[in-house]
């Protein structure tokens, strides 16, 4: 029995973040458009060869990207916002997505529940004349490297929709860009494509039942062109959408069976015979080694429903790093069960083997064999399963509510500024991390410089007036990774790199065993900061979701427990921070949202735990010391309730990508906490006017009372450079004291 193997999209970044490091370089104009595409390409070839050598039969091709896959279907289609259209080429790209002088750039937000972000269409008006040959002359240097093997990645037209800000009327929409992906499908036939990759995760919603007749006629036009379709559909289950997208004219269907209930509801509807499936077996978003025994009793349960199959991983292996064989710093009993995207083709042709009657018994027998070996190794911590068995209600709970908190925190000016926490990590701070890992000085000199960005960090927060200041972040690579290295349980990679948006690449943590904290982490910082100023200085922590959220987790251990062994840690830190005499501290959740599960009758589950690992965390704080949380890219409307429940005394927001929707959903609520009205974009070198901020802020004063308004960035100004962060932070500063005569004028 032949069985296909496949692939759903590669990482793209490079083994060495080429791409990162020639966008920098070009943006900085040390590599002009021609050496930019040059590496791109590189990067790409090299990615189709790794998975033509490992021997899988169709590979997806055209999903890597300059910037964001997302962005290039929006500028394919045509879907170009007016505001954009003045330029063309590199110009107009890098301007929707970063901004450019003054025009903002597209709202971006999370991909579904991955930690990447994408850049959000904005379907305002006419369509402009769409154009593919970008991506029909990608198609074709993988024809010549790959031949039939390569499989064109098209985004669905129906997910892109579902993806973007839509004003126009939904079925014109779809009419307008039916007749475009016609064109492009009528080009790929053309080209002679064996099969395309059609995209639709949008299937996996909850509400996908409301878009069944779109998806019908959409793809019933599809099937027109003769061109077989393979329909993907990754990160959750169909749900009650199965039955019908059974019957879409499509000659084969991926399902995720890593997550979400997929096969039962194959057990329980069967599967068209005139279908291939596509079964989505390796886990694309982890980086843990199959379980054999667990992964074969799947396929087996699969093949009793349908022999015509393809194996491939659950989605795109972008969210994973390239080859776990380079961590030879790692522990050999965990390096021993790490997966990352070679290792993962790797696992499809062994299971295909298997399948196929082959005898890879022996393979399989030495993973079973590491796993129990890292079953040995893997730390438990009785003194952290013993606080887990002992926490109460109590813990959870601050000593007073919110309002009589309030009269006891500190007194400030109204519209109080403030920022996020991190200021630029320039090139010269990089480099004493690596001067220290390298032993080239000494611990007390890499403090002593770390100590200087401190003070210098200060003092410009003095100079452009802010009232309440952080420290900076300078000794912090990474908001997840800095705590994580001071954590037990937490394992950290050399070249575990995956994209997060952009050229922005994070290495994420392995959660490996009990999370306990083994001494303070941040009160040396602090103290510093602190004694630089008579101003209050911001303790500064990452949330025990977000630690979790952006970390490769165990599986076979909850993720709740694992988040409230995190939370245990950090309510350590917090009573240390009080101790060291700090007034604020700032828990940040911007993953909170970003976890919750794809269908919404799981987040209450979800929400439940979740909410409970930040009041952990933030509990032990006295009434007189003010909690405040940070949340990127989220919409609050239909979990305002659970945001509540967190109890912050000040919840900081993303805002100026989103029109003000974000502070529209926490007014309409009747939110009754403080709010930090992020207004501006730190994600674009554009450097916002007052005049701009007065705006922002008007629009906050219109649907807030003054005194629960905070004026700050909308995220962390790690990425900026400081010609961009000063003037910035000064408009805003003046921004604010605009706004306060004018207040004070009103009420005298």
């Amino acid at each position: 029995m032949t069985i296909q193997t496949a692939t759903l999209g590669y990482p793209r970044i490079g083994k060495n973040r080429e791409v990162k490091k020639a966008l920098e370089a070009f943006w900085s104009s040390k590599f002009d458009a021609a050496a930019l595409l040059r590496t791109v390409q590189e990067v790409e070839l090299a990615s189709w060869k790794t998975q033509l050598e490992a021997g899988i039969d169709r590979i997806g091709i055209g999903d890597t990207t300059l910037y964001d896959h997302v962005l290039d279907w929006s500028i394919w289609l045509g879907i170009i916002p007016e505001r954009f259209q003045s330029l063309t080429g590199f110009e107009r790209y890098f301007a929707m997505a970063r901004g450019k002088d003054g025009i903002p750039a597209l709202e971006m937000t999370k991909w579904f529940d991955t930690n990447y972000h994408y850049l959000v269409p904005e379907i305002t008006q006419p369509l402009q004349p769409a154009n593919f040959g970008d991506f029909l002359e990608t198609v074709h240097r993988a024809q010549t490297v790959l031949g039939e093997r390569a499989v064109p990645i098209v985004l669905g037209p129906l997910t892109l929709l579902r993806l973007s800000q839509l004003e126009l009327n939904l079925e014109q929409t779809v009419s307008y860009l039916l007749d475009r992906y016609l064109v492009l499908l009528k080009e790929l036939k053309t080209l002679g494509v064996v099969e395309v990759q059609i995209h639709e995760p949008a299937l996996v919603l909850g509400d996908a039942d409301k878009f069944e007749e779109l998806y019908q006629s959409t793809y019933h036009s599809f099937s027109q062109v003769s061109l077989p379709i393979h329909l993907v559909t990754y990160f959750d289950d169909l749900g009650t959408a199965y039955p019908w997208v059974m019957e879409l004219p499509v000659a084969g269907i991926s399902l995720d069976f890593t997550r979400g209930r997929n096969l039962e509801l194959l057990r329980q509807h069967g599967f068209p015979s005139d279908k291939q499936l596509g079964v989505g077996i390796i886990d694309a978003r982890n980086i843990w080694k199959i379980r054999p025994e667990s992964v074969l009793s799947t396929l087996e349960t699969i093949q009793s429903v349908t022999s015509n199959i393809r194996l491939h991983p659950s989605s795109s292996l972008q969210f994973v790093p390239y080859d776990a064989t380079r961590e030879t710093k790692l522990p050999e009993p965990l390096r021993n069960v790490l997966s990352f995207a070679e290792q993962k083709l790797d696992e499809v042709l062994i299971l295909t083997q298997t399948l196929a009657g082959g005898d890879p018994s022996e393979k399989l027998a030495v993973v079973q064999s590491q796993w129990k070996a890292f079953e040995q190794f893997s730390p438990v911590n009785p003194a952290v399963q013993e606080r887990l068995r002992n926490l109460t209600v109590n813990d959870l709970e601050r000593a007073l509510p919110y309002e009589q908190r309030k009269a006891l925190q500190p007194t400030l000016p109204t519209f109080p500024t403030t920022t996020i926490g991190s200021f630029p990590q320039t090139s010269e701070v990089r480099q004493l991390r690596v001067k220290l890992k390298r032993g080239e000085i000494t611990q007390a000199e890499y403090e002593a410089a770390i100590d200087a960005e401190i003070a210098k960090c200060i003092q410009i927060q003095e100079d452009a007036g802010l009232d309440v200041l952080v420290h900076g972040e300078f000794e912090r690579t990474d908001m997840v990774e800095f705590f994580g290295q001071q954590l037990s349980g937490f394992a950290f990679t050399e070249q575990g790199w995956v994209q997060s948006y952009g050229s922005r690449c994070v290495r994420p943590p392995i959660i490996y065993g009990d999370v306990a904290r083994t001494q303070p982490m941040t009160i040396r910082e602090f103290k510093v900061a602190q004694s630089l100023t008579n101003k209050i200085v911001k303790g500064m922590l990452t949330g025990p979701v977000t630690m979790i959220n952006w970390s490769f987790t165990r599986t076979d251990i909850p993720r709740s427990e694992q988040a409230m062994q995190v939370a245990l840690a950090l309510r350590d830190e917090v009573a240390d921070l009080e101790a060291a005499g700090a007034k604020m501290i700032q828990i940040d959740e911007p993953a909170l949202r970003e976890g919750l599960p794809l269908k919404p009758e799981r987040w209450n589950e979800y929400l439940s735990w979740a909410v409970d690992a930040f009041r952990l965390a933030a509990g032990v704080a006295k009434p007189e010391t003010q909690i405040h949380t940070h949340m990127c890219y989220s919409e609050f409307g239909d979990i305002i309730e659970h945001i509540e429940r967190l109890d912050a005394d000040v919840l900081s927001i993303e805002n100026s990508r989103s029109n003000n929707e974000t502070l529209f959903e926490i007014t309409d609520a009747g939110y009754k906490h403080q709010v930090g009205n992020g207004v501006y974009d730190v994600h674009s070198p554009a450097i916002p006017s007052t005049e701009q901020m007065v705006q922002q802020l008007k629009t906050g004063i219109a649907n807030l009372p003054v005194e629960q308004i905070w004026v700050n960035p909308d995220c962390g100004l790690k990425t900026r450079r400081w010609e961009e962060v000063i003037p910035s932070l000064k408009n805003m500063v003046e921004a604010a004291r605009i706004l306060r005569e004018e207040v004070n004028a009103t009420q005298e």
